[in-house]
């Protein structure tokens, strides 16, 4: 494998872009299916693929955007259901975002746990009755986390057989 080679190049910068959007399911601030998306792009583009590239590229387009509505949809219905209600979700939002910053590494998880079961808590005006959804509001962003690196890997397998194939 020859760096100086531009084709090669954008294949392992497409590589990178990839391996970070995966990362991105879990990493605050990195936007995983994009990262993933746009690695692919990037091949399909100037990597030297020719028409099996840009099939890839038209797979990994239909993954991209599936995975980024059931990412939304699916975890949202199950709130909707549970009686989770948005302004909950945004609740836990916010303080998920300062808690980032105020606590490294685990204060997004603390801030979002912890403003779900405060606006649950006031909305519902017991602590026993708020940690029933503040749980299912952590069940729904799980499923939401595992549905995009779902797609993110399957958007991965799409281009690594693309490497193969062409």
């Amino acid at each position: 494998m020859d760096l100086t080679d531009s084709q090669t190049a954008v294949t392992v910068v497409a590589g990178l872009a990839i391996l970070a959007g995966l990362a991105g399911v879990v990493v605050p601030g990195l936007p995983a299916l994009p990262l993933c998306w746009g690695g692919v792009l990037l091949w399909a583009v100037f990597g030297g693929a020719g028409p099996g590239g840009w099939a890839v590229f038209a797979a990994a387009t239909l993954v991209a955007g599936g995975g980024a509505v059931i990412k939304y949809a699916w975890p949202g219905r199950n709130l909707k259901r549970t009686g989770v209600p948005t302004s909950t979700l945004l609740a836990g939002g916010v303080l998920g975002v300062i808690g980032f910053f105020v606590v490294p590494v685990v204060g997004l998880v603390l801030g979002f746990v912890a403003g779900v079961w405060a606006a649950e808590r006031l909305r519902l005006g017991s602590n026993q009755l708020a940690w029933p959804s503040t749980v299912q509001a952590l069940k729904a962003a799980g499923l939401s986390m595992l549905v995009e690196f779902a797609a993110g890997l399957v958007i991965a397998a799409l281009w690594a057989v693309g490497l193969l194939m062409t």
